[in-house]
């Protein structure tokens, strides 16, 4: 993507003294930034907050997520909010998440049209509240001929079940005859994928200090770089984006081979 440097310059104004936009090499920045958004919930019992007050912030962090790779250039960035076990917590919650989802949706939708980011999504939609499908849908149809960077917002998710749905759409079609069993190689079951025609994750974000994946992307983060803060997803911001980025680009991504001597 081409990189408006004033708009950035502007955007990474005032840098905190541990990190500013000249530590980063903009040649260099990651074309796919996969964020898992983890610590709404401890984020707001540690402010004597409800869980669903730390939702509520945890957009802000989303907003400024979206805008710093538009602004850095990132081609695509996606990200996790929620998952196919997420249906187990309250129904309270669920039901707040649902709304949230698509009021947020509507409410960003001037940022997508100003920024030309198209909009897309990694999971089984099917499932979801018909007010949330309905927005969901619409935000696809706005998005559609933008051209800018891609947006993905992964829900009802889960990386297991998403591979199981591409072995069985590939099995079903090697059963009619359409395709034989030694066509079948990882190209083949990757285009199966919810992510068929996106780059892989170059670097995965996970906020909140976990070390784990959570059923996320497991196939596609195979050779994906991780950086992990311990910040809850309310507290992220451009500036530790930034510092996922740096880290990023200072590590050597061998992708299992090793340099030639």
């Amino acid at each position: 993507m081409i990189i408006d440097q004033e708009k950035l310059e502007e955007y990474y104004a005032k840098p905190p003294e541990d990190v500013s936009l000249r530590d980063v090499d903009l040649s260099r920045v990651p074309r796919h930034v996969s964020i898992i958004m983890d610590g709404n919930g401890r984020w707001a019992q540690a402010r004597g907050l409800s869980r669903p007050e730390g939702h509520v912030a945890g957009v802000d962090s989303l907003r400024e997520a979206v805008t710093t790779s538009v602004r850095l250039g990132v081609d695509v960035l996606s990200c996790y909010a929620f998952s196919t076990e997420n249906w187990k917590r309250p129904q309270s919650e669920v039901d707040l998440l649902m709304h949230l989802f698509a009021t947020t949706l509507v409410r960003e939708l001037p940022l997508f049209h100003q920024e030309n980011v198209r909009l897309r999504f990694f999971g089984d939609l099917s499932a979801l509240p018909k007010e949330t499908f309905d927005v969901f849908q619409q935000g696809l149809d706005e998005t559609a001929d933008h051209t800018g960077m891609t947006f993905v917002l992964a829900v009802n998710y889960g990386s297991r079940a998403e591979i199981a749905r591409a072995a069985r759409e590939v099995a079903q079609e090697v059963e009619r005859g359409s395709l034989r069993a030694d066509d079948v190689d990882e190209g083949l079951l990757a285009s199966r994928l919810y992510t068929e025609g996106l780059p892989d994750p170059d670097l995965l974000i996970r906020t909140s200090g976990e070390l784990r994946l959570s059923n996320y992307l497991l196939w596609q983060l195979a050779y994906t770089e991780f950086y992990v803060t311990d910040l809850y997803w309310p507290d992220f911001d451009r500036w530790e984006y930034l510092r996922a980025v740096r880290a990023f680009q200072s590590r050597r991504r061998r992708f299992g081979g090793v340099e030639a001597k």
